[in-house]
């Protein structure tokens, strides 16, 4: 592994082009734009406030960057650096921005989602959409760009509007049968939408792209329920991590129950290999007791179940954490239905992601180390950059080649050349 020198950064805000050849940065209410081979500045722009959102349009061409506080967008482009466009809310201000699809139209979501503007920078229309739910994830564009489900609230009850994203005429409208709708979510293949209820009722809801409802899952009742969400590349399962600590597995088939992952404080299966990075890194002999916090129940958004899920590109593999064991990641095999791995570090996990090219997954816990794990073996590497760098947070670049790797004021790339390697690193081959 070789890795680049330490650049400013300020909230996070570091996003590669989807073409993969430029990193952006934003630095206080500067828009930085780098080559992403030669890390040179290509281009600069000043913002009107610091940037609080930034993201790069479909086809690499325009920057947005919105500045919540005072109701301000503005779009900056690579070809054209003396064009730019501003879009400003006014006093019913702003909450979150994003990109179309097509890269040629914003969508700004207005205080106390009272409305969502659609602004075109092609003709410079705008069309209005109303009652936007405010919930976790309440809007969703399909893989190839052509639907936007939309989730609603009047009259008391929960919709789902489902918008032709060429013109944005509606397409579809219904009524959902939750009690309060708190995320969708539209298969890789663009053929089913997930839909599930908040917290305080356990239901899963799958519905075609007609509006036909196809399938209702339910695990228990009188609990908290769903927590995290994610379909696989495939679009073959859908996995759902809950409040009582197991990932429940549904095929595209029946959309029934094919797998249930506990994550159990005593670790038995031989069939897993339960990785320490306590004092050196080292492979635990079985059986093994994972770290687990007792959780305040009494508080509200206890610090139980299952809060992230993620396929990997193939997959082959599921990557689970789980709140209550915060130190620990959890890889499980998606072919034999089983426990793969467990990682087992020395602070709670901060961020994990996995490689887009291959079955590779990258973590992070906010110190100076990149963790990498594959079926190969697992590698922990310091970041040798100067000062006190702790990762944060990381994100692949769409090759797979390299990680960014950001801190809480600074990013560094991490280039997966291991037949270069400058740095030492700690190898541990998988069973």
């Amino acid at each position: 592994m070789n890795f680049s020198e330490v650049f400013k950064q300020s909230n996070q805000l570091c996003k590669v082009s989807p073409d993969g050849k430029y990193l952006a940065t934003c630095v206080q209410y500067r828009l930085v734009v780098r080559d992403v081979n030669t890390l040179q500045i290509l281009q600069l722009y000043t913002c009107l406030d610091q940037v609080a959102h930034m993201e790069w349009s479909s086809d690499s061409l325009f920057i947005l960057c919105a500045m919540y506080k005072r109701g301000l967008v503005q779009v900056w482009s690579l070809e054209q650096p003396e064009w730019h466009c501003k879009i400003d809310e006014g006093s019913i201000g702003l909450l979150s921005s994003r990109w179309s699809p097509d890269g040629r139209h914003i969508l700004n979501t207005t205080e106390f989602h009272l409305r969502i503007t659609v602004w075109s920078l092609c003709n410079k229309s705008v069309s209005y959409i109303k009652y936007p739910k405010a919930c976790q994830k309440g809007l969703d564009f399909s893989a190839d760009g052509r639907y936007m489900a939309l989730a609603e609230r009047r009259d008391c009850k929960d919709y789902i509007s489902i918008f032709v994203c060429d013109d944005w005429h509606l397409l579809r409208h219904f009524e959902t049968e939750t009690q309060d709708l708190a995320g969708v979510e539209w298969s890789p293949n663009g053929c089913v939408l997930a839909v599930w209820d908040s917290c305080l009722e356990y239901k899963m809801l799958l519905y075609s792209l007609d509006g036909r409802l196809l399938s209702t899952y339910s695990a228990y009742e009188w609990s908290l329920g769903i927590k995290s969400v994610a379909w696989s590349p495939s679009s073959q399962f859908l996995a759902i991590g809950s409040y009582d600590e197991k990932v429940r597995i549904l095929n595209h088939i029946t959309w029934k129950k094919l797998i249930e992952f506990e994550h159990p404080a005593t670790i038995t299966s031989s069939k897993a290999v339960v990785i320490h990075y306590l004092i050196s890194d080292e492979i635990a002999s079985l059986p093994v007791q994972v770290t687990v916090v007792k959780p305040d129940l009494d508080r509200a958004n206890p610090k139980i179940g299952i809060s992230a899920v993620a396929f990997s590109a193939d997959n082959r593999y599921l990557a689970t954490k789980n709140d209550n064991m915060p130190q620990s990641l959890w890889v499980w095999d998606m072919q034999r239905l089983g426990l793969q791995a467990v990682l087992e570090q020395t602070a709670p996990v901060r961020c994990f992601v996995w490689d887009p090219r291959k079955p590779r997954l990258a973590l992070c816990t906010g110190n100076a180390k990149v963790y990498l794990w594959s079926l190969a073996g697992c590698v922990s590497v310091k970041v040798p950059a100067e000062g006190n760098f702790q990762v944060q947070s990381l994100f692949w670049h769409g090759n797979g080649d390299s990680l960014v790797l950001l801190g809480k004021d600074q990013i560094c790339l991490c280039y997966m050349h291991t037949s270069s390697c400058s740095v030492p690193v700690t190898l541990i081959l998988s069973k």
